[in-house]
């Protein structure tokens, strides 16, 4: 409050986007835009990829497909950016797996060289710090 004397600043939750910010969303956005679409059109190779263990593997892969679209443009929409954040999160945890069977049987994924195997998982740990961070709200001071 600036009224008289008195001054008090308080901080609440917002989306003023940093630079790095607004290009972490742009990464994750690409990132799951087009893997989104690449379950619909690549499906047999995603379906490939999915370990033994998981029941119904076509339809896992379609639905992660359509939550992956879901967050991608969910986190376009400032109202929606953390929630979506959160699902991107929780669904890049939940695809894992899939990345761990390659990463444990590559005689089984001859295209792909096995340290690359190995990249993308450290590399998926840091893109759920990228998801988060970017998806995260920032407090923000104003004048009250």
């Amino acid at each position: 409050m600036i009224e008289g004397s008195s001054y008090s600043a308080r901080t609440h939750r917002g989306w003023k986007l940093s630079t790095g910010k607004k290009i972490g969303l742009g990464i994750v956005f690409v990132w799951f835009f087009f893997g989104g679409i690449g379950h619909f059109v690549m499906t047999d190779f995603f379906v490939s990829i999915v370990p033994p263990w998981v029941p119904w593997p076509e339809a896992a892969v379609y639905v992660s497909g359509v939550f992956e679209l879901l967050g991608a443009f969910g986190i376009l929409v400032q109202r929606f950016r953390s929630l979506a954040g959160i699902g991107l999160c929780l669904l890049t945890l939940a695809v894992t797996p899939a990345n761990v069977h390659m990463w444990l049987h590559p005689e089984l994924f001859p295209d792909f060289p096995e340290p690359l195997l190995t990249v993308r998982l450290v590399i998926q740990v840091l893109f759920l710090g990228c998801i988060w961070w970017s998806t995260r709200p920032v407090a923000v001071k104003y004048a009250a």
